[in-house]
């Protein structure tokens, strides 16, 4: 990479679902001539659009967007798989004279790609077989509370309901007698770039409100029926055991419940906006825990992406020459 690049402020705007990412990020990247990397590690999946608040058509055809429906729904795909490609593209942006805004919610793919990467022990598979195992005998929570004895700090960050990351978790610590907090400590995969995070924060009400009124939304503009498709496409290997991991989220999870006969529609409504709003909490604990962000009250340009963008350009500006 040239040096030169390394040089260069890369704004990356971040923040809770439902907080005004996208928008501020388009605004953003108009302003700065620059393309946006986004950090969503389920807006990459083609199919997934309602349910994950893809950017519209209208919104990438004016600003272009990198890691949006780039992946078919059964492909795995990880967060250090995302830091590595993150970088080779936004190096491919520079050359072209662009600038960069990355702009995404997902926590893992935002920190390897700011803060790298420690050296993980690899899969055993007799480890995971025996973690599958015990989660078939004891569930979710008691391989959760596992985890949280040996491993809080680590464990307050994951989603209790998300048993990839719960069983690779324990993995780790049966194979290397380490937690993945202290595994953490010695990073090898460093970033090469100069990112300066922006957090856009709301009052809890009112970042509650609008992830309530979001979901609404995305239920008059068809989510249930793109998660009905969804549903036939892939349920029956899913029934076989194969593990899609893209749908194993919040939205399509309740949808599919629904469609199992499992939850009537008000529950699974009910439920998405719960655990929403849940995951936004998960959010920001752990950016303001993991990310030194220069935090911007949405509320204070009375939610106005345009002007927030523009706060952001002029914080640049003071620091950085180049804007």
């Amino acid at each position: 990479m040239p040096d030169s690049f390394s040089k260069i402020p890369i704004p990356v705007i971040l923040g809770a679902t439902g907080s005004g990412k996208t928008a501020t990020a388009i605004a953003l990247a108009e302003l700065l001539d620059a393309e946006i990397v986004s950090a969503d590690s389920r807006q990459i999946y083609k199919e997934l659009d309602i349910g994950t608040a893809k950017p519209t058509a209208e919104e990438r055809r004016a600003v272009k967007h990198h890691f949006i429906d780039e992946l078919e729904v059964t492909e795995p795909y990880n967060a250090a798989q995302f830091a590595t490609d993150a970088a080779t593209r936004i190096e491919a942006i520079f050359s072209t004279g662009k600038n960069v805004v990355v702009a995404g919610g997902s926590t893992l793919y935002l920190q390897g790609l700011l803060q790298g990467f420690s050296k993980l022990p690899e899969n055993s598979p007799e480890v995971r077989e025996k973690l599958y195992a015990d989660l078939a005998e004891h569930g979710a929570t008691a391989l959760y509370e596992k985890l949280k004895a040996a491993d809080p700090e680590h464990a307050a960050t994951l989603d209790p309901t998300k048993t990839q990351r719960l069983i690779r978790s324990l993995e780790i610590l049966e194979v290397s007698s380490k937690t993945v907090s202290e595994l953490k400590a010695a990073e090898i995969l460093k970033p090469g770039f100069h990112f300066v995070p922006f957090g856009l924060a709301l009052p809890r009400e009112r970042l509650y409100e609008k992830i309530n009124l979001r979901t609404d939304e995305m239920f008059k503009n068809g989510f249930l029926e793109e998660a009905t498709r969804l549903f036939e496409k892939y349920a029956p290997v899913m029934r076989q055991g194969v593990k899609i991991n893209a749908l194993a989220t919040v939205g399509y999870n309740e949808l599919f419940s629904f469609l199992e006969g499992k939850l009537s529609l008000d529950e699974a409504k009910n439920l998405v906006k719960q655990h929403t709003r849940n995951y936004a909490k998960r959010q920001l604990t752990f950016f303001r825990n993991k990310f030194s962000a220069d935090w911007i009250n949405f509320a204070e340009t009375d939610e106005n992406a345009l002007e927030t963008a523009k706060q952001i350009l002029m914080k640049l500006k003071k620091a950085n020459p180049f804007c």
